[in-house]
């Protein structure tokens, strides 16, 4: 997560989507910079609105308004998967690696999933709080709307490094899968479809 005071801007990380680079090319502009622990780095739409964004109103006597980046979900979900094949995942019920993308997604699509499958949601990540949600939310295939809008706001050119990347790994799914997978992340696949539909909504 990643405050710029002067800007009155917020970005939330949303998991898998770049957030690491994100902050290493910004850190240096940010008021504020959280990398860790992972649960407050990685701090939802509805804990910033309950929290942190009350807290920075009364501060700086303004809003802040809030942008974040949102994957396609299958996409994201094999992000995870590749993530957690990698040989330095410590803990070997978050490992991966003897698990097939299929496997992986059929595990994730319950209700308690295993460690190695529970890695949340990106629509409970970004649902609203109230009448407060994203003000400008970007798709992760668009990254560079999302650092164009950064630009903008900033008044200085940014380059992204190339962080955390993750093994290749198949990430093939049989059609009962991927069935199953529209069905339990339904809301997920809305709110992608929604942003795709309404793209300029981002740049408000």
């Amino acid at each position: 997560m990643l405050v710029f005071w002067d800007q009155r801007l917020a970005f939330l990380a949303t998991p898998k989507t770049g957030s690491t680079a994100i902050e290493a090319a910004l850190e240096s502009l940010s008021a504020l910079v959280v990398q860790r622990p992972p649960v407050l780095k990685h701090t939802s739409v509805q804990r910033f609105h309950r929290f942190l964004g009350p807290y920075l109103e009364v501060a700086s006597g303004h809003s802040f308004s809030v942008a974040a980046l949102m994957r396609e979900p299958k996409d994201w979900l094999g992000s995870w998967y590749r993530y957690r094949q990698r040989d330095d995942v410590t803990d070997p019920e978050k490992s991966t690696l003897n698990v097939s993308f299929d496997e992986f997604v059929t595990a994730y699509c319950t209700e308690n999933p295993p460690e190695f499958a529970a890695v949340g949601s990106q629509a409970r990540f970004l649902k609203p709080r109230k009448d407060r949600g994203v003000d400008h939310l970007f798709r992760y295939e668009d990254i560079e709307s999302f650092v164009q809008f950064l630009e903008d706001r900033l008044g200085c050119e940014i380059i992204l490094p190339q962080l955390n990347v993750s093994p290749s790994a198949s990430l093939e799914l049989t059609r009962a899968t991927e069935a199953k997978l529209l069905a339990f992340a339904a809301e997920d696949f809305d709110m992608y479809r929604r942003l795709i539909r309404a793209p300029d909504t981002s740049h408000s």
